[in-house]
């Protein structure tokens, strides 16, 4: 059961060194950041509903702009959910559309780094249409603040030597983007995710959830952006 408070918690990171989730230049890399709330009228369900036409159109926008990378989505109401019945409830209850991490939208084969010293906490195939795909959950301690970080949409590749307890070293390569294929059919992204509590989820956990229920689940997922603007620098607004 998540718990609930009426304020949004973040991690203190203060004085701590954080190092790059992927290769990125501030000076000269572009962040493109993506929309995909109603208000995108552009990305129409014919678009969603075919991958490949998806990732063509997430390619153009990063064309169109210059852009090594697309960003964006924590705590966004998101439409895009609507092409797979993953995020469907049953009979009436009221479907997934709350997205609770940050995507970063790249080539498949994007390498992605550890950002600080972390064991594996588990790892699994969620091998559903629109689902994560290949996922790794690392276990993080950081001034005493023990957490996790769910790395969704990933390569089969980044999870087929893992184990359980194994230790991550800060500014390790540790995983790459999938391809469709092997990414739940999303065009090629990162789902990063902080996760405060995990329960029991082994593998998996909600990066998505109703929009009733945002405020425990936003608690649960504090925004990332305290750990990715290390990354992005004044490109992430």
């Amino acid at each position: 059961m998540q718990e609930t408070a009426p304020v949004k918690y973040q991690l203190n990171l203060k004085g701590v060194v954080i190092r790059n989730i992927v290769d990125f230049d501030p000076v000269t890399d572009q962040l493109c950041p993506f929309n995909f709330t109603a208000d995108n009228t552009e990305l129409n369900p014919e678009i969603l509903a075919d991958t490949a036409v998806f990732s063509d159109w997430i390619n153009s926008q990063l064309a169109k702009t210059n852009a090594r990378y697309g960003i964006g989505g924590y705590d966004e109401h998101r439409t895009i959910y609507a092409r797979s019945s993953h995020f469907d409830a049953h009979a009436d209850a009221e479907p997934r559309r709350l997205h609770l991490g940050v995507d970063i939208w790249g080539p498949a084969g994007t390498k992605v780094y550890n950002f600080y010293t972390a064991v594996v906490h588990s790892f699994k195939n969620n091998n559903n249409f629109g689902d994560y795909g290949a996922t790794i959950i690392l276990e993080y301690n950081i001034k005493g603040q023990v957490f996790y970080v769910l790395y969704g949409h990933l390569s089969l590749a980044s999870i087929a030597d893992l184990q359980v307890g194994q230790k991550i070293p800060k500014g390790t390569a540790f995983a790459t983007f999938g391809t469709p294929e092997e990414n739940g059919n999303w065009p090629p992204h990162l789902h990063f995710q902080v996760i405060r509590k995990l329960f029991d989820a082994v593998g998996d956990y909600p990066g998505v959830c109703p929009f009733t229920q945002k405020e425990p689940f936003l608690l649960n997922s504090p925004d990332p952006s305290v750990i990715l603007k290390h990354t992005f620098k004044a490109a992430l607004r």
